[in-house]
């Protein structure tokens, strides 16, 4: 699958990780729908300044019937969805441990973070399947892989879209729906923000490659999956960490 007059829709696309996806697939030739809470109209209107095409949607992913309107917009304006790009998701803003953390925030994070991705799944295979195939690219996190400190709701749903993933890669395979998951270690994103600087000299020394990474490599391998370079990987998730996980 090539990447001109596809169409692809990236969640969380008003910053960080989601922005820099829906940059780079317009920038690979592909027509984007900018989905989030807020800033989506922001990233659209940054692609077609320079020329590419987007739109936007205002999108919360954890409602069913947001992902049945972004279904229905989307095949209006460009005939259906190619690729789907699950980037959306939150952190707790408190301690996360199975003792600390509170019934609604353990819900909260479970309903982006692992609901979300199901919905998104659930909104637009059906088309994929119609269509002869697609891809999907779900984003959890190394925290979904190895145990790390105050984030016990956080890691349980990365390692529920890391499951629900592969299930969902095995379940369609042999419809041309590939299915696949990206685990990004310490990113330089909004999230990140209110680190203090002392935590922040941490997370860089516990990272092999001494630096955390950037949004945009993040996006490449995002956009790489979807298109041609992805055509046999199905299942899968890649830790893009600066070596992390290898420790």
């Amino acid at each position: 699958m090539g990447l001109r007059k596809t169409t692809a829709v990236v969640t969380g696309a008003g910053s960080g990780i989601g922005r820099a996806t829906a940059l780079l697939f317009a920038t690979a030739g592909a027509n984007v729908v900018c989905a989030d809470i807020s800033g989506a109209e922001a990233t659209a209107e940054a692609i077609r300044v320079v020329g590419g095409i987007a739109s936007s949607i205002v999108l919360d992913v954890r409602r069913q019937s947001d992902w049945a309107q972004l279904v229905e917009q989307a095949t209006g304006e460009y005939g259906g969805i190619d690729v789907l790009a699950s980037v959306a998701g939150v952190v707790a803003p408190a301690t996360d441990t199975a003792v600390d953390q509170d019934e609604d925030g353990w819900q909260r994070i479970i309903d982006v973070d692992l609901k979300g991705v199901w919905l998104g799944m659930r909104a637009v295979i059906p088309g994929m399947l119609t269509a002869g195939g697609g891809r999907i690219v779900n984003v959890a996190s190394m925290a979904g892989l190895i145990g790390l400190p105050n984030l016990a709701a956080y890691s349980a749903a990365k390692g529920g879209v890391i499951s629900l993933s592969r299930q969902t890669a095995i379940q369609y395979a042999a419809k041309n729906v590939l299915v696949n998951v990206i685990a990004p270690g310490i990113i330089e994103t909004p999230i990140l923000g209110d680190i203090p600087d002392d935590m922040r000299v941490t997370l860089k020394s516990a990272t092999p490659l001494g630096r955390m990474g950037r949004p945009e490599e993040i996006a490449s391998m995002i956009v790489h999956l979807a298109g041609a370079g992805g055509s046999f990987i199905t299942g899968q998730v890649f830790a893009v960490d600066g070596g992390w996980t290898a420790q």
